[in-house]
């Protein structure tokens, strides 16, 4: 094991800037380590730093055939595989753009032709202006950094944000939205800006181009951040790969196609020389060197693998060729003061090559490095001096060494015990129960106790006294013995005996009403489950005093001692957890008095502690014990933390949190007298065992505990590891200890004991953009608006994502910024669908604020569902505080393991995924015997099925399923119908991949469910749906949005959007069978649009805002405002948005001060973005259909 110190923890990868590339989406942090030096890169010795948008590379040029062109008014155009769009300009430097999602550019691929129907400028309405969308909000990860001075800007979606790192305050930020249709792919400085007061930063991605001015003045003296060159971002003929400054001012560019071009940005705009190379190859990547365009030179990362580099002033061929990549070449690093050029490649390798001059010369350059290590693509490369320091898709951030290995990573009698006194003492107890301690300034021992002192199997406990360099210690040895002294004098210990037998658990707790800088309550565990609870106080220059104060018995387990305890602020109440898993809840009023008044014990003792001491243990403990009642537990949660033991147990908030050697922590809150979990929490994947706790004064949630062999760090304000250091794992002594000088972790390894110690740095890591998931945001939900004084109006959300976890946040208009409130992390699959049922829930929550029950499903056919409490708070950061409560779940999996006779049914899926849920309206009324709650469920294995859910017993159970489709099932959606008399009927809406739409009545169904799990407490065997009252072929191929709407005289609108990018919408109408043979309810097709190649790709979210007025969101990055006419779909407005992959879309309407009434969409996939608009009564006027 290597001892090298601490440089190991640190995870930033240089002064100033860092990423991850396993970070959270849209996450940003900065560092202090791995200051660069000079020459690392021909443009800026702080060029590096910035990686060039280390989150991801480039990616692979997209298709000619799949760019995006804004097409003229009235024009109508289409896209097919192997010809270039209408409208494109023609170029020499023809090459693919950015613009298509992922998923429309595979319809491109295949030979689908596309029609595109009036894609115009963002929040620019097509066909007469009647109604207009534009984007409030906006969250997506992070793909560019520069540092201009001391001023770090980072590209995010479209927009640039500015941070200032010097100051000594928080980094006061300026923000702009640069590039109007295209995400910031790289940021590049002026290297020697003028004597002006401002820095010019070229902003690129896609085909776009832009020129900023970073000066000082922006709010709290934060940079701010304006266009130069006439404004608005340019959109050039061919995607921009790379940017380098050049002589007078001007940008060199490497375009698509192998193109080298010259350009003067101010004014309108000129192309001053340009040349392109034939046989370049299809670019992945591209780095310039040289100012003047004699000796402009490009070195080129291929799809082929190949390295292609030649001279701007002769681009007839490569003139270079560097091979030896496997896979496509995503980075590149050229160091011209070395001739050293590094290349990253998703074979996973980093290369160094010795090339000289970039352009200076043929043949092949030689090939001084190839380093493997990586366990995926190697995304981004910088060069360290000589050797390269690489990033990969693994989330690991390598520095190589001379040979090609990694040089750095960023991921006595013997010790019985060892326990850390401050940053610079350890205590190192041993088998023979002697006690020393290691001084880390002077770096030698001193003994403390000699081993006949404690006898052997002994245990050791330290309390540190505020206010004072003293520690208070115990020493609890095998034959029930005590020791209690202060460190700076252990001779004057107090010495008792407790137990007949061994002490078995041993620990200190702050306890209310005793000063802190003087005393202390110790928590010792015995025989027969017996725990005694005694008051310490410190007493300079003699032994200390010691009370007894309670008497408490541990429930009947095998391993019956406490490991952790704590007393409750302004309760009589002592919480404590033992070996078995439990929580317990204790009473604190066994003595006469709470504070001072108990059993006097040792009065003090003065006399040295030593082998041939004369002086007799106390016996009185004995002797006391019977004058105090042996009380039991007012509240026991038994095993809570599985079989392996509670670790720790705390209070935040007014809330408990316990801690477990089972990978979670668990929240809790105390109610008549009685624990009740809140939720639990699983911080990240493979923490299997979680030590502790600690709550920082910036808000931040430390959770220590151990990740395989690692001891861990983990931060939650991050999502990531803070600090990681090998030990073997947590089956072994060990001590941390963290404090504004050092953080120390100490721990005992093959009967050595091992110090890792890291001195405190000046700079710490901040957080500048917090991030929300760590994958794709899959669905969200709106929870509702609160109203807190002194702020505008929030909004709470909800999003589920790929990551496994949901998150409650507040998207704010104003500062265009998501802050989380809350993260869930039942899931062990993905979040595929969100539902809320609104309204108030049990007892313990007020009328304030915004309630509902959450249901979240996703993969692994899981269910969870909570009780969310969102409240205004002045005091906190989003102004609103969010409670949650965790209700309920459910696995169909071990829904199966409690059947009976299943060996006779067929075996149900167990990577079964929820696709989407619905709550059933209108249950919670005098027909039901119980409040039950009834949920629709769409399945991957082609069911439908219906659970129903009591909170107050806290059970979700299925009661109803059908396999009428046979196919995977993506959509459903529940509504009420009710007749003018007062009679209701339950419908559902199912969806297929096949493209056709079902209506059930799920009324008998539920009625039956209800009256079932009223007789029978247990799982009841599920009912079967009847056969659907009606199915409608809507679509040709799948369902990926669906939406019902009433309709003011009692009908209903559907509307759904399919993966053909079609649009259909029916309008229903429900009524009553008449006769024997039609009785029951019937529904009625009165109507139905369909709107073919409605959009480019997908349909994922639709939305009738009123029955004339229909929004559609599709995987083209387009939002289209429809107006419903009879027999056909009107286009109104087309909306360019930032999110791509969309996922789902969620809708709400506000009425404003004036009687204007808004609506708003929030949209997510790769980021969030909300969006608001307005919608004339009046048509559009009439013009030819686009």
């Amino acid at each position: 094991m290597e001892k090298a110190g601490w440089g190991s923890w640190t995870t930033s990868l240089c002064t100033g800037a860092a990423w991850s590339p396993r970070a959270p989406s849209g996450s940003l942090t900065t560092g202090s380590t791995w200051t660069p030096t000079a020459g690392g890169s021909s443009s800026s010795s702080r060029r590096w730093s910035a990686l060039r948008g280390l989150r991801r590379g480039p990616g692979p040029e997209p298709r000619a055939s799949g760019q995006w062109t804004r097409p003229t008014a009235g024009c109508t155009w289409s896209c097919s595989a192997g010809s270039a769009a209408a409208g494109a300009s023609p170029s020499p430097a023809q090459g693919g753009g950015g613009g298509a999602a992922s998923r429309a550019n595979k319809a491109w691929r295949h030979g689908r032709r596309v029609r595109v129907l009036g894609a115009g400028r963002r929040g620019r309405p097509i066909g007469g202006g009647a109604a207009k969308m534009e984007s409030v909000a906006l969250v997506a990860p992070v793909t560019a950094l520069e540092f201009a001075g001391d001023v770090l800007l980072a590209g995010t979606g479209p927009e640039v944000v500015a941070f200032r790192l010097s100051g000594g305050g928080p980094a006061a930020a300026g923000r702009r939205s640069v590039l109007r249709e295209a995400s910031v792919q790289g940021l590049r400085a002026e290297p020697e800006p003028g004597r002006g007061p401002a820095a010019r930063v070229a902003v690129f991605g896609g085909r776009c181009l832009a020129v900023l001015a970073v000066r000082r003045g922006g709010a709290g003296g934060g940079p701010l951040l304006a266009a130069c060159g006439g404004g608005a971002a340019r959109e050039l003929r061919a995607r921009v790969w790379e940017v380098r400054w050049a002589a007078g001012g001007r940008l060199a560019m490497a375009l698509g196609g192998g193109t080298v071009a010259l350009y003067e940005w101010w004014g309108g705009g000129r192309w001053l020389r340009q040349a392109s190379c034939a046989g370049a190859g299809a670019l992945r990547c591209a780095v310039l060197a040289g100012v003047s365009w004699g000796r402009l030179a490009l070195a080129a990362g291929t799809a082929t693998g190949n390295v292609m580099v030649w001279r701007a002033a002769a681009a007839t061929a490569p003139q270079r060729q560097l091979c030896g990549h496997r896979g496509a070449v995503l980075a590149l690093c050229y160091a011209a003061s070395r001739g050293l050029l590094a290349s990253a490649s998703e074979d996973r390798s980093v290369r160094l090559w010795a090339v000289g001059e970039l352009g200076g010369g043929d043949g092949a350059g030689a090939c001084l490095l190839v380093c493997y290590g990586h366990g995926a693509r190697v995304a981004a490369v910088v060069l360290r001096g000589p050797l390269p320091v690489s990033a990969g898709e693994d989330g690991a951030c390598l520095e190589w060494g001379g040979g090609g290995g990694v040089r750095r990573a960023r991921r006595g009698e013997r010790p019985r015990a060892v326990l850390l006194v401050g940053p610079r003492r350890v205590l190192v107890l041993d088998e023979a129960g002697g006690l020393a301690a290691f001084e880390v300034a002077q770096g030698r021992w001193t003994p403390v106790l000699q081993p006949a002192a404690s006898g052997p199997r002994a245990m050791l406990a330290a309390a540190p006294l505020h206010g004072w360099d003293e520690t208070l210690c115990a020493v609890a040895g095998g034959d029930g013995r005590l020791l209690l002294f202060a460190l700076s004098r252990p001779g004057a210990a107090a010495k008792l005996t407790l137990f007949e037998g061994a002490v078995h658990g041993l620990s200190w707790a702050p306890r209310p009403g005793l000063p802190p800088d003087t005393a202390a309550a110790l928590l010792a565990s015995g025989p027969e489950g017996e725990m005694l609870w005694l008051d310490v106080t410190h007493r300079p220059g003699q032994a200390p005093w010691v009370q007894l104060m309670g008497r408490y018995l541990l429930p009947p387990c095998k391993q019956r001692w406490h490991t952790c305890a704590t007393f409750l602020p302004q309760e009589r109440l002592l919480v404590c957890g033992d070996r078995r898993g439990s929580l317990l809840l204790f009473p604190c009023s066994g003595s006469s008095g709470w504070a001072a008044e108990g059993t006097s014990i040792v009065n003090g003792s003065t006399d040295p502690v030593v082998e041939d001491s004369s002086n007799e243990l106390e016996p009185s403990c004995l002797l006391h014990k019977g004058a105090l009642p042996l009380e039991s537990p007012l509240s026991v949660l038994f095993g809570l933390h599985g079989k392996t033991g509670v670790t720790s147990v705390t209070t935040h908030s007014g809330y408990i949190y316990s801690t477990g050697r089972d990978g979670v922590y668990r929240q809790l809150r105390l109610r008549d007298q009685q624990l009740e979990v809140l939720q639990k929490h699983r911080p990240c994947k493979g923490l299997q065992w979680i030590e502790e706790l600690r709550f920082t004064s910036d808000g931040d949630l430390l959770v220590l505990g151990f990740h395989a062999d690692n001891f861990v760090v983990w931060s939650s304000r991050t999502g990531a590891n803070i600090h990681c250091i090998p030990c073997g794992g947590g089956h072994r002594s060990w001590s941390y200890c963290s404090s504004p000088l050092a953080e120390v972790f100490a721990f005992i390894k093959s009967g050595d004991v091992m110090l890792y110690h890291h001195e405190a740095e000046p700079c710490e890591q901040q957080v500048l953009l917090a991030s929300l998931h760590g994958r794709e945001i899959t669905c969200v939900r709106r929870l509702g608006a609160l109203e807190v004084p002194g702020h505008a109006t929030v909004n709470v959300f909800v999003t589920g994502s790929e990551d496994t976890t949901a998150c409650v946040l507040v998207l704010s208009e104003s500062s265009r910024a998501a802050v989380p409130l809350a993260r869930l992390s039942d899931h062990i699959s993905s979040v595929r669908t969100l539902a809320f049922a609104m309204g108030p829930g049990d007892e313990g929550f007020g009328d304030e604020g915004l309630s509902a029950l959450l249901f979240s499903a996703g993969g692994r056919a899981q269910i969870e569902c909570y009780r969310l409490l969102c409240t205004g708070d002045t005091a906190a950061q989003s102004a609103v505080a969010c409670q949650v409560i965790h209700v309920a779940s459910h696995r169909l999996d071990k829904h199966w393991e409690k059947k009976k006779n299943r060996h006779k049914l067929v075996k149900m899926d167990p990577e079964t995924r929820y696709m989407s849920l619905s709550v059933v309206p209108g249950t919670s009324t005098k027909q039901l015997p119980t409040p039950w709650k009834f949920l629709a469920a769409a399945c991957s294995d082609g069911s439908v099925r219906i659970f129903g859910l009591l909170e107050a017993a806290r059970k979700l159970v299925l009661v109803a399923e059908s396999f009428h489709h046979q196919r995977c099932v993506l959509k459903v959606e529940a509504f009420l119908h009710t007749w003018a008399g007062g009679e209701r009927r339950h419908l559902l809406c199912s969806a297929a991949t096949d493209g056709s739409i079902a209506f059930w009545d799920i009324t008998g169904p539920i009625m039956d469910a209800a009256d079932a799990l009223h007789q029978a407490e247990e799982e009841m065997q599920p009912l079967a749906l009847d056969a659907p009252l009606v199915t409608i072929m809507a679509h040709s191929c799948g369902v990926n949005s669906l939406h019902i709407r009433g309709t003011p005289e009692g009908r209903y609108l559907v509307a759904s959007g399919s993966d053909d990018g079609s649009i259909h919408v029916c309008l229903l109408e429900v009524a009553l069978g008449r006769g024997e043979a039609t009785a029951g309810t019937c529904l009625q097709l009165l109507e139905r649009v369909s709107r073919p190649c409605a959009h480019a790709a997908h349909v994922t979210g639709i939305r009738v805002l009123r029955p004339d007025l229909l929004l559609s969101a599709s995987v083209d990055q387009r939002l289209t405002l429809w107006k419903l006419c009879p027999g056909e779909l009107v286009p109104l407005s087309t909306t360019f948005f930032h999110v791509p992959d969309l996922a789902e879309l969620d809708c709400w309407e506000v009425l404003e001060a004036g009687g204007e009434l808004r609506y708003y969409c929030v949209l997510c996939g790769q980021g969030l973005e909300m969006l608001c608009g307005t919608a004339s009564s009046k048509p559009p006027p009439q013009e030819a259909p686009q």
